[in-house]
């Protein structure tokens, strides 16, 4: 890492830890100066003036230099990302909503943060019921070329993400806490998958434990960076129904699925559908709602269709390859033209069916099969 990006990081790391400094009063300053290291140059009586508490000012022009170490080194790391709201790769939708994040802090395979998105939640006490929705929800909008956000909570939450994690579109998990820890401790192999093939993301630094006020907070990532939300199971005083609040202020689609007047767990989706939101009892309802999601499916499975022809077509030519290589050596430049093969597919062919074992080269530049 260079000294600019180290600095960079540095500016960007006071901000986002600086004790006492709310999301309004840091909008402003960056709205005014443009980057973190501008506003650490300000004069202690500027920034008083401006409303920032005195250990927040400390804090700003003080060393800390420790933790933020901690913090670039984890960032280093591969696979983890610090994204900054200036980023190219800052959610175009998180950064439209009233308070967004200064930054996130990312974990996984960041291919972006820009992917069609429908948050899936609910109670962590669900039902089996509850849990094979979200799990089937899930799975078939993922089929669609749809991620699924969620909160990586026990129940409705597990279950969407693991249907999700069963499709090609992977699952983010939004999390209440530093990116060091997982929360809840029994879903740390379920984070772990996610990460391998999907995103952990979280606006809190490293070493935040999860309390109970970080949630609310966090929940207004999950629908801001959707297209939609779907609560699945909610009981009247379930942080689904925030959550869901927060996203019909946002401008997000809200759908619900009924459920029985018996059941306490269907009780808060009940009344959000009582109240207006989108009943629905099968992913059609959730797509037809958001026009954007039909261009998108078209797309993918148009995406999906090629690719396949693509696999086709580099079968058959395997297949074509094998066919003119037997146990005899054979020069490359016998396989052009036997096989038909072109050279630059040949040179991407060969090294990889040597890696598969299927056939191997000869002292003397030619290939066998083995």
């Amino acid at each position: 890492m260079d000294e600019n990006t180290y600095q960079d990081l540095t500016s960007w790391l006071k901000l986002v830890r600086a004790p006492g400094l709310t999301l309004h009063h840091a909008h402003q300053l960056l709205s005014k100066f443009s980057h973190p290291e501008n506003i650490l140059s300000q004069s202690k009586n500027y920034l008083i003036a401006k409303g920032l508490h005195n250990r927040t000012i400390e804090y700003l022009h003080g060393k800390n230099q420790k933790q933020i170490d901690l913090d670039i080194q984890w960032i280093d790391a591969k696979h983890n990302h610090f994204i900054h709201i200036f980023h190219a790769d800052f959610p175009y939708l998180l950064k439209q909503i009233s308070n967004p994040p200064l930054a996130l802090f990312v974990s996984g395979r960041l291919e972006s943060l820009n992917k069609p998105q429908i948050a899936v939640i609910g109670s962590r006490k669900s039902t089996p019921g509850g849990k094979r929705i979200a799990y089937d929800f899930a799975k078939e909008l993922g089929e669609c070329g749809i991620t699924i956000t969620s909160g990586l909570a026990t129940g409705i939450d597990t279950s969407a993400h693991k249907g999700a994690l069963c499709s090609s579109s992977g699952t983010y998990a939004v999390m209440g806490n530093g990116l060091d820890m997982v929360y809840p401790k029994s879903n740390l192999s379920l984070a772990n998958e996610i990460a391998e093939s999907g995103l952990l993301i979280s606006e809190f630094p490293l070493n935040t434990r999860p309390l109970p006020y970080h949630f609310p907070r966090r929940n207004r990532i999950i629908s801001g960076l959707s297209l939609g939300v779907l609560v699945v199971e909610a009981s009247l005083k379930s942080g689904s129904l925030i959550t869901a609040n927060l996203a019909a202020e946002q401008g997000r689609e809200v759908f619900a699925i009924p459920g029985s007047i018996l059941n306490p767990m269907a009780e808060g989706c009940n009344k959000l559908i009582s109240n207006g939101v989108k009943l629905s009892t099968k992913v059609e309802d959730i797509i037809e709602e958001v026009p954007c999601l039909q261009k998108i499916i078209i797309n993918y499975e148009e995406t999906m269709r090629i690719s396949q022809v693509d696999n086709e077509t580099l079968d058959e030519q395997v297949k074509l390859l094998l066919d003119n290589i037997g146990y005899e050596p054979v020069s490359f430049d016998e396989i052009i033209s036997s096989s038909g093969i072109p050279v630059k597919k040949l040179r991407i062919l060969l090294p990889k069916l040597e890696l598969e074992e299927l056939i191997q080269s000869t002292p003397g530049g030619g290939y066998i099969k083995r």
